[in-house]
């Protein structure tokens, strides 16, 4: 025991008996993998219309590299069917993952409070119940339409859906994924969220590698990581971290390409999208030359309504 886990010891084995590491330190090596071996898969989210979700799945196969997953963050809501259905086919049609979020949410509301600068810390969450009721029939029009795996920005509504889940009453497949936009950042967190039902956890997005490495030794699911974000978010790009965000988190989503934005929920310029590709492109590479050993899962071959399990 080095000598700051020496301070507080009785309060460190106490959270070490419920499963959490007693610190943030230096990370081991994971061992999990994706069910299909692979250590991480990429993600590009931000991608807010079927327009720009094609270019990038078209030109990523075409300069042979893998986007596993799109994530769409404007909101389900907004989009006519049309476009969602879209969308489930360009999953279908080159193996990605699609997600969708899930639409009212605090900035869409009336409510004033977020739109205030203490109030911006409760970050999307839900406002009163009727909106809890308009967020999973917003679920159920996507899964009507097509979609499996959705982002949410609510714990309240995360318990919710995962309940109905459970009870058969939403499809046993679906994925629920927590947004960063939750606010959390430590291993507690994730093993709550996890327990709650989520399916992939999206820390904040200013960790450290020991503190990715502790969320890892707390949970089994798969963490999604960013290594680059946009300007409105702090705008840091990581592209040196990548490998080792896979050493020490996999299975990991490394979330990539957000930094050619100014912020998020904005649908990305044809000039954005290619910034986008690239970006994807050089954090392939890095992961190529400096972590070669571990493999990223292939684009699904045979996929039903955009997802597979």
């Amino acid at each position: 025991m080095n000598k700051t886990q020496s301070l507080y010891g009785g309060t460190r084995r106490q959270l070490s008996d419920l499963g959490l590491p007693e610190s943030d330190i230096e990370p081991a090596d994971s061992i999990l993998t994706f069910p299909d071996g692979g250590h991480f898969r990429i993600e590009v989210p931000t991608v807010n219309s079927a327009d720009a979700a094609s270019r990038l799945l078209a030109e990523s196969r075409r300069r042979g590299f893998t986007i596993n997953r799109i994530t769409e963050t404007f909101g389900m809501f907004r989009h006519t069917a049309d476009e969602v259905r879209r969308y489930v086919e360009l999953g279908s049609e080159y193996g990605a993952e699609i997600l969708m979020s899930v639409g009212p949410r605090a900035p869409y509301d009336i409510g004033g409070g977020v739109q205030t600068p203490e109030g911006m810390r409760i970050g999307y969450r839900l406002r009163g119940q009727e909106q809890v009721v308009r967020a999973v029939e917003d679920v159920k029009r996507g899964i009507d339409l097509g979609v499996r795996r959705f982002v949410v920005y609510d714990e309240g509504l995360l318990w919710v859906l995962s309940r109905l889940r459970t009870a058969g009453q939403l499809p046993a497949d679906i994925h629920l994924k927590v947004s960063a936009h939750c606010g959390h950042g430590n291993c507690a967190s994730a093993q709550m969220l996890e327990m709650l039902g989520a399916n992939s956890f999206n820390p904040v997005r200013d960790l450290t590698l020991p503190m990715i490495g502790a969320i890892r030794a707390a949970i089994s699911i798969p963490i999604d990581v960013h290594v680059d974000n946009p300007k409105l978010s702090g705008g840091f790009v990581r592209t040196f971290d990548a490998p080792e965000f896979v050493r020490v988190a996999a299975p990991v989503y490394l979330k990539t390409g957000n930094s050619a934005l100014e912020g998020h929920g904005l649908k990305p310029t044809v000039e954005q999208i290619d910034d986008i590709l690239a970006q994807v492109e050089i954090v392939s590479e890095f992961l190529d030359k400096y972590r070669p050993q571990a493999c990223q899962s292939p684009a699904v071959k045979s996929v039903v309504n955009g997802h597979r399990y």
